[in-house]
């Protein structure tokens, strides 16, 4: 069964990669069912957050991947 997912990673610049916060190779993952979930749900994430000041960019890079899985 294929999976649908997001790569959430951070930019390069992105402060929290030090190693002592998060580290350069931080990832993070979201699975949706369909690809029409992911998406939606990956339209929802480019959209600035409302409680961003003006002066804020968000430093996430988002990229939309796929997995077989492997069910028993």
């Amino acid at each position: 069964m294929k999976q649908f997912g997001i790569r959430i990673t951070l930019q390069s610049s992105d402060t929290m990669r030090a190693p002592h916060l998060l580290g350069e190779d931080w990832e993070a993952y979201r699975w949706y069912r369909t690809a029409e979930e992911r998406n939606k749900a990956f339209e929802a994430l480019q959209q600035r957050p409302p409680y961003y000041q003006r002066a804020d960019n968000p430093n996430l890079v988002l990229t939309k991947v796929e997995s077989e899985c492997l069910s028993k």
